[in-house]
């Protein structure tokens, strides 16, 4: 008998592949998106999920004008300064069907101030029956600076993961996904993680033209924090579970 190889089960050979970015550039989005003739629906072609960002979320400007009339899956960055009122405004334009799947709600507040803003997000939204999916991005919060680098504290990125996962668990909601930067490259740009990266080695190879980015250690010891808590709370269900039987 032979096993299973890419020969005999091409599926092996094979992926689903989605993307993803923030909606920033409205005249580069503008160009790539078509009309379904099949259907009447307008989709943005550059990517499968677009976002729109903390500082473009503005109830009546033209990042949300443009979300909102496509059919694509749309994410809405949430930071410190948006008001409950303001996001529950913002699910009504980006989702007035209410949905599922349609809205992904991108927690980005920052280890100091998940806790003291996340909560009353999420109470409003789940008092409202708003259907939305939360993930937790957790590197645009806890960007610093040292030695003149742009760089994020590992600590603090898994710490804001940690709460986020906490807080959902205290309000009786599902964390739906986290949102990261990262390379599998072994460059020096976020400090911390096992290796102890300190602010002076972010020189050594500081390569991003852009945002600074987890290296392959950093991702794979946030990988598998996030995976003990998913089991941590599959454990905790399983158990509710048995004892309601």
């Amino acid at each position: 008998m032979t096993g299973s190889t890419a020969d005999n089960n091409p599926q092996l050979r094979e992926t689903d592949f989605y993307t993803s970015h923030e909606a920033l550039l409205l005249g580069y989005e503008e160009a790539l998106t078509r009309n379904d003739s099949t259907s009447g629906k307008w989709y943005a072609t550059s990517g499968h999920m677009i976002w729109i960002g903390d500082r473009t979320r503005q109830a009546d400007h033209a990042h949300v004008e443009y979300c909102r009339g496509i059919e694509n899956p749309i994410g809405l960055k949430c930071g410190p300064s948006l008001q409950t009122d303001d996001l529950l405004n913002l699910i009504d334009k980006l989702n007035p069907a209410n949905e599922a799947g349609r809205l992904t709600l991108i927690a980005r507040f920052g280890n100091d101030k998940v806790a003291e803003h996340l909560p009353r997000l999420i109470r409003a939204v789940k008092r409202e029956g708003k259907k939305v999916v939360w993930s937790c991005d957790p590197m645009h919060g806890n960007t610093i600076t040292l030695n003149s680098y742009k760089t994020r504290p590992f600590e603090r990125v898994l710490g804001e993961v940690e709460a986020f996962f906490a807080i959902h668990k205290a309000e009786g909601t599902h964390a739906g996904g986290i949102h990261v930067e990262m390379t599998g490259k072994d460059v020096t740009e976020c400090t911390g993680g096992a290796r102890a990266i300190s602010a002076s080695d972010l020189s050594d190879r500081y390569h991003t033209h852009c945002d600074p980015r987890l290296n392959a250690n950093q991702a794979l010891e946030l990988s598998f924090l996030v995976a003990e808590l998913l089991k941590q709370n599959r454990g905790e269900v399983e158990h509710r579970q048995a004892v309601n039987q």
